[in-house]
């Protein structure tokens, strides 16, 4: 066996709406052994191993499912093995984690596996899959192995795998903040790989780093981690606590414990978790010891009177205690029969007991201060404690070194909730623990004595929300409600938008609308991301990272996605949901990559972006694989957007009180209109939006009308759109490579990034609505299409310029030097293109050149560039030999066509005319 692909989607893919790791694997000759043939001793094996796979349903839904499909007839095959096994290993780590799906691969290839499986944290659910395989590896029969031998032992991997898990896991304290976070429905992301995490998005968020927060008071961490200040300063406010003395000395200690004139504490000035802590104390010798523990963890040490009394931890949030709980040092109980080491073994057997966080409670370990603390009794591991006797292994009593906690909240005493309130508000802490000693925490201090060890900042919340004993509070809500308000924003409006051509035009339209709004927009697009109108990171930023960037960032209140096929297929969605999700159309382009070979498949992947759409779907209801889409959504409000007025189904759609977006024809042009619940709302004439080169350009008028559908399902008031559309314009400032004009020569250039059929078919529609004595093309295609993609760009211009140069891009992805332009130029010539109107010239630049040297006044040259930057410099500092400088004379632009109604219904897609006019062609499933 072994894994040949792994994809980690970070959200939404076509696999599932939450994050899951898909292997492609390669079960090789185990193709010919199901778990039926491998036989009873590889199940039993296994179900030995990870004893909850019994539990598991699989396809019966029932717990004991999966080991019923493993024995049933021929049983099941290893990759859906693998599948369960990574999803109990993260069980195991403490995840909750269910989903998977396991199929084989549709391309032929025999033996071969899709392996899906959820995960929570992406580390962990990688070694998930891992261990996984090596786990199975070493149940096969001797022959079969490939990765595992004798060495190799199942339980050492699995703790080790586990403590792997904790290490990168979020701790207890964390994920019981991010998971009150989610049922408060506040969006959440790690921004590191230890706790710092983001609740909410853009300028509302809020940060957490394990339970000290944005709002923590720097000041009063220093005061919680300086326990002498927090000592003295706790004194001078009249509350209780130990007197103390700071020394750097094994010699002071002992000074300090003897002018304190009875048992002692000795520890850490600044330690935490209890580490290096001895407490009763009262001999040289001991406080000398206590002084070396106290040491490796802080340079001083504190030497502070011995209080009696059971440790409580109070938590306190925002000034009021919500949790009260007794805290027990790690310990065994003597039987008169068994030694220490054997009781220890029996404690740990509690299967509440786990590695580290694994598990409510953590095992014992017998290390070196166990050693210590029975030392101090006179005893070893090898002692037996009498019947009854309580042995404690630990000197304090934190969760993480083996210790239990009982709840104590119902019973504590006004007085004393009423202690730790003050402690912490004098310390300046929002979120703080007090350490607190008390013989009877249901009696006063003030009766009873007792006393504040310590107050924490950062406080740990497994001893309160998982008790060991008693009933388990809400540590994390007050947090969440401290830091979100009910009523107060978390989220900011999100809207998505893909489609194979116009997505990065629609994306920076609506971005631009939504700044004319008033917003601070935060955009992602095929060249960057943007934070209100500024490009902060240059490259191709169309996939989740970029997602996440955008929601990061502190200043944004509106985040446009430009969300590409290609990191839909790499890693999913960036969030796991959207206020409005739009797809603009699905057209060949990069068919035969990553297993899409059909538009059909294309549509499954592009409708991803509407599956998560909560409030509105965007649909362009003239493209038959988008319309489709409306069975897949789950928005509140489906809007279509056509550019035939007469669509029947978005007429139904407009008489049943739906939202659509329709391009009218009117006496003075054509308007873009709005329909919504009955109301007919004309919002604008195409020729007064730029970008639309006086209606000209029909694909930025469908892109206009999307960007506005949006911006109006996004709730923006309709003369916010207007403007936005009015002051957009296709420069290559706002819009580089799409469809950017330079008319300062004495012939017009249109430059534009278009590198599929649909998109060069769209531009050289518009070169023959546009006045001009001759039009040059310089075309291209990628080099990782197939050649019937290559030839159908070459359709796509043919017959429609005077002459085409041939050329290919910098990057050949996998083609010889001049292939490209001599399948374009072989193309050409085959739908009838004369010989003497095709020049090849492979050099992108020398391309553009010979193109710019043929321009003449009036002419029209369409560039289709792929080096954006360096090919718009070309065109614009472009001066012919021995040419004058140039003027800045404006060219004019043309006329609008008096024909251009029936250019609109030549140029949509899936109508066709028949003798009453334009009908829509339904397929089954629409």
């Amino acid at each position: 066996m072994r894994i040949l692909n792994r994809n980690v989607y970070m959200g939404p893919s076509q696999y599932a709406k939450f994050p899951v790791i898909r292997l492609e694997l390669d079960l090789g000759e185990l193709e010919q052994w199901p778990t039926a043939k491998l036989g009873e001793g590889f199940i039993t094996a296994l179900l030995d191993a990870l004893p909850g796979l019994a539990e598991h349903g699989c396809s019966y839904r029932e717990p004991g499912g999966f080991v019923r499909r493993m024995r049933e007839g021929e049983g099941t095959w290893l990759g859906h093995v693998l599948e369960h096994v990574a999803i109990e290993l993260q069980n195991e780590a403490g995840e909750d984690v269910t989903f998977g799906k396991t199929r084989s691969v549709d391309d032929g290839r025999a033996g071969v596996y899709s392996v899906v499986y959820e995960y929570e944290q992406r580390e962990e659910g990688i070694a998930a899959g891992e261990l996984a395989l090596r786990l199975l590896d070493s149940l096969l029969p001797e022959p079969l192995r490939s990765l595992t031998d004798a060495s190799w032992h199942w339980q050492e991997e699995r703790d080790a795998f586990i403590r792997y898990a904790q290490r990168r896991a979020l701790g207890p304290s964390t994920a019981s903040l991010v998971r009150a976070a989610v049922d408060r429905g506040i969006p959440w992301m790690r921004l590191n790989e230890q706790s710092l995490v983001q609740l909410g998005q853009g300028k509302y968020q809020q940060r957490i780093q394990a339970t000290v927060t944005g709002r923590t008071s720097h000041i009063a961490v220093e005061l919680a981690c300086d326990k002498e200040e927090t000592n003295k300063i706790l004194s001078a406010q009249g509350l209780p606590v130990p007197q103390q003395h700071l020394v750097q000395s094994a010699d002071a200690a002992w000074r300090a414990a003897r002018r304190l004139d009875g048992p002692v504490v000795v520890k850490p000035y600044n330690g935490n978790h209890g580490r290096g802590i001895t407490i009763n104390v009262r001999t040289e010798d001991e406080v000398r010891a206590g002084f070396d523990a106290a040491q490796q963890h802080s340079r001083s040490v504190l030497v502070e009177t011995y209080m009696e009394g059971d440790d409580h931890r109070l938590l306190v949030v925002n000034g009021e205690l919500i949790a009260a709980t007794k805290r027990t040092p790690g310990h065994v109980v003597g039987n008169g029969t068994a030694t220490v080491a054997a009781l220890v073994e029996v404690v740990n057997s509690d299967p509440r007991r786990g590695v580290g966080h694994e598990k409510v409670l953590t095992r014992i370990k017998l290390d070196r201060e166990a050693e210590l603390m029975l030392e101090r009794k006179g005893y070893t591991v090898d002692s037996v404690p009498a019947e009854g006797e309580v042995v404690y292994l630990r000197s304090t009593a934190n969760l993480s070194t083996g210790g239990t906690a009982t709840d104590v909240t119902d019973i504590i005493h006004p007085d004393n909730r009423a202690m730790a309130e003050r402690a912490v508000r004098a310390i300046g802490l929002d979120v703080g623990g007090v350490d607190f000693l008390s013989p009877n925490i249901a009696e006063s201090y003030k009766r009873t004595g007792g006393g504040i060890c310590e107050v924490n900042a950062a406080p740990g919340f497994r001893m309160h929300i998982a008790p060991s004993e008693g009933t388990p509070r809400d540590a994390a809500g007050p947090v969440i409600d401290m830091l979100f308000p009910p009523g107060t924003p978390a989220r900011v409006p999100i809207a998505a938008v893909t489609g194979t051509n116009g997505k990065t035009t629609t994306a920076r339209m609506l971005a631009h609308i939504a700044k004319m709004a008033g917003y601070t927009p935060g955009l992602t697009t095929t060249d960057g991301v943007y934070i209100d109108g500024q490009r902060t990171v240059e490259g191709d930023m169309t996939g989740p990272v970029s997602a996440r960037m955008v929601l990061a960032d502190p200043t944004i209140d509106f985040a446009v996605l430009e969300t590409a096929r290609g990191g839909l297929l790499r890693a999913g969605m960036g969030v796991a949901e959207v206020n409005v999700g739009a797809v603009i159309n699905v057209a060949s382009d990069h068919l035969g990559l990553k297993g899409i070979d059909t538009l059909e498949q294309l549509a499954e992947i592009k409708r991803i972006v509407v599956e998560v759409a909560n409030d509105c779907a965007v649909l362009n209801a003239d493209d038959p694989n988008v319309l489709k889409m409306s069975a897949w959504t789950d928005a509140k409000v489906i809007c279509y957007v056509t550019m035939n007025p007469s669509h029947p189904l978005v007429r139904e759609h407009i008489r049943a009180g739906g939202r659509a977006c329709a391009l009218e024809a009117g006496v003075n042009g054509h308007m873009i209109t709005l329909y919504d619940k009955g109301s007919h709302i004309p919002l604008m004439w195409t020729h007064l939006i730029p970008a639309t080169l006086e209606g000209r350009a029909l694909h930025n008028v469908q892109n206009a009308m999307i960007a506005a559908a949006m911006g109006y399902s996004m709730g923006i008031k309709l003369d916010a759109i207007r403007q936005g559309l009015r002051t957009f314009d296709t420069t290559f400032f706002q819009a580089p490579g799409r469809m950017n004009v330079y008319g300062e020569h004495p012939f017009k250039v249109i430059m534009d990034y278009a590198h599929n059929a649909h998109a060069v078919g769209m531009m050289a529609d518009l070169a023959q609505r546009l006045d001009a004595q001759r039009r040059v093309v310089v075309m291209a295609g990628p080099g990782d299409r197939r050649d019937q993609d290559l030839i159908d760009i070459a359709h796509a211009v043919a017959g429609k310029f005077d002459h085409y140069i041939c050329r290919r891009d910098d990057s050949l992805r996998g083609r010889d030097g001049d292939e490209v332009p001599r399948i374009l130029a072989k193309a050409l010539k085959a739908t009838g293109v004369a010989d003497d109107a095709i020049t090849i010239i492979p050099d992108e630049q020398e391309a553009i050149d010979t193109a710019l040297r043929m321009g003449q006044s009036g002419d029209l040259i369409i560039v289709f560039a792929d080096a954006l930057t360096r090919s718009w410099k070309q065109i614009i500092r472009f001066q012919p030999d021995g040419a004058m400088p140039r003027t800045t004379a404006k060219v004019e632009t043309p006329a609008l066509d008096t024909n251009l109604d029936a250019q609109i219904v030549a140029a949509m897609e899936g109508v066709v005319r028949d003798e009453r006019g334009l009908r829509f062609e339904r397929e089954e499933g629409d």
